[in-house]
């Protein structure tokens, strides 16, 4: 079992910033791929931004050249740093990893985290 553990959402004015962390602890093998999800009520949970294991990158076309997700794979976390924030990033933020243990991969979601931007 893998436990997921977000910190460094809250309250900012639009055009701040915001740096949030998920750390993993548990059992597993390797990490294959980590990633940021949103969802606002009513609407579906999207992706914001995902690593694989070997670095490379995805992003919303939304949030490109605003936010950026970086890990530290020794200590089994990823970041995402969000500058320049807009009102329609707020969100519930959610880490995402995919594991592998002994024979399959395993995906776990963190708990969520709040991000609000006033205007």
């Amino acid at each position: 079992q893998v436990q997921l553990v977000e910190s460094g959402g809250g309250l900012v004015q639009a055009g701040g910033s915001l740096r949030l962390s998920c750390a993993a602890s548990g059992s597993f093998f390797s990490i294959n791929a980590m990633g940021w999800y949103r969802q606002v009520p009513g609407k579906q949970r999207e992706l914001v931004a995902t690593i694989t294991s070997g670095g490379s990158t995805n992003y919303a076309d939304s949030v490109k050249g605003r936010f950026t997700i970086s890990s530290d794979n020794a200590k089994s976390t990823v970041f995402l740093q969000m500058n320049s924030l807009k009102p329609e990033d707020t969100a519930v933020y959610y880490c995402n990893f995919i594991v592998r243990g002994s024979m399959y991969k395993y995906e776990y979601w963190g708990q969520g985290i709040q991000v609000t931007v006033s205007s």
